[in-house]
């Protein structure tokens, strides 16, 4: 799964840099493991929607970093918190969408979404990955890479276990990704832990959950699941990184539950997404 997307043309910095006036980087406070998920057609209809992420009375975001399956950056997010740029298909290898990643100041970059569905093979994935990816992002810039973020169905497991054994086997030293990506949909707690899980125990490396969401249609049951999974993945020092889907007013397909949205028609945030805000900000206090 993921939001929809389009080329944005971009004029001047593509990505404004994360310091203060002082020219000292920003301290967004804590380990804030929440990424907002920030579909491109909040920045095409209502831009001004990201403000509710930075009210006056809070001292630092309940997020940590945004992330809009995109190689451009979102505008109206004007520097408030690290961007996560995405090498979603091959064409962001071949086109100026590639210097935007490159040239930026993201210190974190995504690599591919659920290639499996989109007809890309783990050995091209994996050749564009040691030809390309690493060498140009992170050993000339020093980028952390997230590998690509399979579904967390059969199709997904074999992709992802094909990409790792070429891009860790052969001989010649593992090129393996910085953070393991990872996708899960569904409604049952103990599956996702259980299947979030086994990627730790499998691969070894720290998680970027960059799409997680309940499908139930009961909003009591969606409610359950996103606090529950919240404060496990919180827990989990494995788990670097975690996003929830449905920040855009409306549901992507038909596939993803309207009672998970976390934005309303109107540009508003759901209760649902005040609530997670509202968590976030009660596990920093707890950690200070």
């Amino acid at each position: 799964m993921s939001g929809a997307w389009i080329r944005r043309p971009v004029s001047g910095s593509v990505f404004p840099t994360n310091t203060g006036p002082d020219g000292h980087e920003l301290d967004f406070g804590g380990r804030a493991s929440d990424c907002l998920l920030w579909d491109y057609t909040n920045t095409r209809d209502r831009p001004e929607a990201i403000d509710q992420l930075f009210p006056p009375a809070l001292a630092n975001s309940p997020f940590r970093s945004v992330h809009n399956w995109n190689a451009w950056y979102p505008p109206e997010l004007k520097g408030r918190l690290p961007f996560r740029p995405m090498i979603r298909t091959r064409a962001q290898l071949d086109t100026e969408e590639w210097d935007w990643i490159r040239d930026s100041d993201a210190a974190v970059v995504h690599y591919l979404n659920e290639p499996e569905r989109q007809g890309i093979s783990p050995q091209d994935a994996a050749a564009w990955w040691r030809a390309k990816v690493v060498p140009e992002l992170r050993d000339a810039k020093g980028k952390k890479l997230v590998g690509p973020a399979c579904a967390s169905d059969e199709a997904g497991g074999r992709w992802l276990a094909e990409f790792m054994s070429v891009v860790c086997g052969g001989g010649s030293g593992c090129e393996g990704p910085d953070f393991l990506g990872a996708h899960y949909w569904g409604g049952d707690v103990g599956h996702a832990k259980q299947y979030i899980e086994s990627l730790w125990e499998r691969y070894q490396l720290p998680l970027n959950v960059s799409e997680i969401a309940s499908t139930s249609r009961d909003k009591a049951e969606v409610v359950r699941f996103t606090q529950e999974m919240s404060s496990w993945m919180d827990e989990q020092v494995w788990v670097d990184e975690y996003g929830w889907f449905g920040c855009m007013a409306h549901c992507a397909d038909d596939f993803v539950s309207p009672a998970a949205q976390l934005m309303d028609e109107e540009g508003r945030f759901t209760p649902l997404m005040r609530q997670l805000m509202g968590q976030r900000q009660t596990c920093e206090r707890e950690r200070e």
